[in-house]
């Protein structure tokens, strides 16, 4: 039927909610919903937009399902699709409801006829409709409404040459409304014509803007030619005007769009607006998927059926098999200046490479063995054709052009023993063969006078995909700036507003580094200086295609995976009737918020409260930060929760940070603290609580390892595993692959090496220690549990010349 090719935003406010009721359920929800439209990309949610869905029970009048269902109605989803899907998900209750909604809509079951009568005569159009009660009708003559015309019958009499002209009739119901088709309504002269007319009076069956044909999605591959057609009918004759993610196509005015050499920049939503003089419909948006391909010319052509475009500009025809981010930000430095920026630049970094659908691994304040230990396991997501991405935030220095990463335990006097060498991590990237290397280094490039040995870097393979973009230049510092509670580098400041930009990514940075030479303030202090070799145009932007191995995919996914297992919420039941809701939620990689909330309490309980406390050695808690009634008051500026909108369930927050550190599981005693009405004396209940290690705890970083040396024949890649007994998966993963496909799985022939960090002397003696990072081939199909992460909140990037900042530079030496 033409009702299920409505849009679910032509459902009443009631419908809408009702059906968000029926789908605010954990067993067969929203949730489930949000699985079930993916079949469609366009309709695909990303991690961000699901984590606005999950926050909405905190508030009192949240519902995910109601948000979902807007983003939805946003993308133009149509009935039939919704209720295809909720089908899928066996929610019958849900599927009987839409069914039921729909078959009450307004129908128009006897439509206005044209008509021509002598003047005089007596005019009656009459328009008919069924749907829910209450319908109300509103009677126009062309754009004007006809007084007095609220009913389903509209007489003229006596007819005047003044009433000639086109009538319509509005059908409604509360914010639902359908039109009837156009009546042309006619004076007869004695000679057989129409008053005011030269030829003879025709009636039409014609509704008054009808469409007949729709356009389709398509997936085409670059360099083929795109063709869309809509078609209508109508009386007054249709015109057309075609758009592209909302923009409008000038001259696409035509029924036929034809672009016959499409690039990736024609990727995106079509739909056809189609008007007359009296009416306006829209056709249905369809999305176009446009693969990789050849690039042509560009130019318009008007033929005999429309205008044909052609491609206006020759962008990336070039696609990733997946895209990798580790962003890494020191701030609590031991022995020097401690820093303020590089919380706030890994978090708004974070939240824009997942918009790009990057893996991203966050990690805050780290030592040598972790920043080591998180490089291993970066370079083991990176595989052929993986856009890979290292950012560093934190204190740095540059000698000979070398550039090295300090830790946060890096000696008064360090050297690069003490440090992490950018360039043999560049060379360790290559050797998995990436489809784009990129290093943003957020730090200082000054000599270190403390350092004078020269590392020699082994010879790098010439890939041409290597691009550099460093904070500042060569023998310069890089500086950040400190407005309220929070701090953005003037690098980030800059580069999240050309981030998302559909560019090569040399082209974004140069356009960055532009805005940085553009401000007053930054001039002559700090200048972005690009470095690269890319010969191709890679952009940030570009779309993934996974690789001719699944197995390689499922295991790259489940290694990111295991590092973003949250806990599950949890509920305690004490004693005395309480009931306690223990929830989980990322802020970064490797820092948790852990909250307490009371759901339940005996009348006889005036008050009631659960705190934490007993935690698992290794773990950094400031004691004097936890159980805060907010996330802020916990230590937390960035992660936020709408507590407020339910002052009835009042929160405790605390904030767990370095997990990276743990080496057990993570466990600590809730204990209950309450009063009765009848006791002036507080009461205590305790229990204790397990929740293995959470989020980046299961890579074991703490743990020393040796980077792989990998070569382009070595069998080291992901498409061959093993499982040793020592791994750093999670616990119980490996028990869950089913011996017979375990038994079948080839021991890789990974060439091992010793690593000899820079400026180490040879022959010198070191403990060697086995690495324990392995793959594993099971992923299945199943989806791997996400974090809860902190809602963007983005820091204020006004015009820098009208902030007052106060520049601190991101390096301290300390001669001795």
């Amino acid at each position: 039927m033409d009702d299920w090719n409505l849009g679910l935003g032509t459902l009443r406010e009631g419908v809408i909610s009702k059906l968000a009721d029926l789908l605010d359920n954990p067993k067969c929800g929203w949730r489930q919903l949000a699985d079930a439209v993916n079949e469609q990309p366009r309709f695909r949610c990303s991690e961000k937009e699901l984590m606005s869905c999950s926050l909405q029970v905190l508030s009192a009048k949240g519902s995910p399902s109601r948000l979902l269902l807007a983003m939805l109605a946003d993308r133009a989803c149509s009935l039939g699709f919704l209720l295809q899907c909720l089908k899928k998900m066996e929610h019958r209750e849900a599927v009987q409801y839409l069914t039921a909604t729909v078959m009450e809509q307004i129908r128009i079951t006897v439509q206005p006829q044209s008509q021509r009568v002598p003047e005089g005569g007596r005019v009656v159009l009459s328009c008919q409709a069924t749907g829910p009660l209450g319908l109300g009708y509103q009677w126009f003559k062309g754009k004007e409404e006809v007084l007095n015309g609220s009913t389903p019958e509209l007489v003229l009499s006596p007819l005047t040459v003044n009433q000639q002209g086109y009538y319509i009739c509005r059908v409604h119901q509360g914010e639902n409304f359908v039109f009837s088709q156009w009546a042309q309504v006619c004076v007869a002269r004695s000679g057989g014509s129409s008053a005011g007319s030269s030829s003879g009076f025709v009636l039409s069956s014609v509704s008054g803007l009808r469409i007949t044909q729709q356009p389709r999605h398509m997936a085409i591959a670059e360099g083929d030619a795109l063709s869309l057609e809509c078609r209508a009918e109508g009386n007054p004759p249709p015109q057309y005007q075609w758009y592209h993610n909302k923009q409008p196509l000038p001259p696409a005015n035509r029924p036929s769009l034809k672009i016959p050499c499409v690039t990736t920049a024609d990727r995106g939503q079509y739909s056809c607006r189609v008007y007359n003089l009296y009416h306006e419909v829209w056709s249905d948006q369809v999305h176009v998927e446009i693969g990789p391909g050849f690039d042509c010319g560009d130019s318009w052509v008007e033929n005999t059926e429309g205008f044909t475009l052609t491609a206006s500009r020759q962008l990336s025809r070039f696609y990733a098999t997946d895209k990798v981010a580790l962003l890494m930000g020191n701030m609590n430095y031991q022995h020097h200046r401690q820093l303020r920026a590089p919380m706030a630049d890994v978090h708004e970094l974070t939240n824009l490479l997942r918009q790009l659908d990057f893996k991203v691994v966050s990690l805050l304040d780290l030592n040598r063995q972790e920043m080591h230990s998180a490089v291993t396991e970066f370079l083991l997501l990176l595989d052929r054709g993986v856009y890979g991405l290292l950012y560093f935030a934190g204190h740095g220095y540059e000698n000979y052009g070398n550039s090295f990463m300090v830790p946060i335990d890096a000696p008064a006097s360090y050297t690069s023993e003490h440090c992490l060498w950018v360039q043999d991590v560049l060379q360790r990237m290559q050797e998995r063969e990436t489809g784009l290397n990129v290093f943003l280094l957020d730090m200082c490039r000054k000599r270190n006078l403390n350092d004078d040995i020269i590392p020699q870097p082994g010879p790098l393979k010439v890939t041409a995909n290597i691009v550099f973009g460093y904070a500042t230049c060569v023998d310069a510092e890089a500086y950040e700036v400190n407005k309220d509670d929070l701090s953005n580098g003037i690098f980030i400041n800059f580069l999240k507003q050309r981030l998302m930009e559909d560019e090569k990514v040399t082209v974004m940075l140069d356009r960055v580094a532009e805005d940085m030479g553009q401000c007053e303030i930054t001039r002559g202090r700090q200048a972005l200086e690009l470095r690269s070799n890319l010969s191709e145009r890679r952009a940030l932007t570009d779309r993934i295609q996974c690789s001719d191995c699944p197995a390689a995919t499922s295991a790259r996914n489940l290694q990111w995976s295991i590092a973003h297992v949250l806990p599950e919420s949890r509920y305690l039941q004490f004693e005395c009737g309480v009931k306690v809701q223990l929830g989980f939620a990322a802020e970064f990689s490797n820092i948790m918020i852990i909250y307490t909330r009371i759901l339940e309490q005996p009348h006889d309980i005036v008050s009631c409260s659960a705190q934490l406390s007993d935690f698992s050695e290794g773990v950094d808690v400031d004691l004097k930060l936890t159980n805060q009634e907010s996330p802020r008051d916990a230590g937390s500026l960035l992660f936020t929760f709408d507590a407020a909108a339910r002052p009835e369930l009042p929160s405790l927050y605390t904030r767990l940070r370095a997990l990276q550190r743990l080496q057990k599981e993570l466990t600590f005693t809730v204990c209950l603290h309450y009063q009765y009405s009848s006791m002036d004396e507080e009461v205590q209940e305790k229990q204790t609580v397990s929740v293995g290690k959470p989020l980046v705890a299961k890579l074991n970083l703490y743990q020393p390892r040796l980077p792989r040396s990998f070569s382009a024949s070595s069998s080291s890649d992901l498409h061959t595993f093993s499982l040793p007994e020592s791994s750093s998966f999670p616990e119980g993963l490996q028990s869950s692959i089913p011996a017979s496909e375990t038994s079948s799985l080839g021991s890789a022939s990974t060439c091992w090496s010793y690593y000899s960090p820079p400026g180490e002397v040879h022959g010198s003696a070191r403990h060697v220690n086995v690495p324990e990072e392995t793959f594993s081939p099971e992923f299945l199909e199943r989806d791997a549990p996400q974090p809860l992460s902190a809602e963007s909140k983005s820091l204020p990037h006004d015009h820098l010349e009208d902030l007052s900042f106060q520049f601190h530079a991101k390096q301290n030496f300390h001669s001795c």
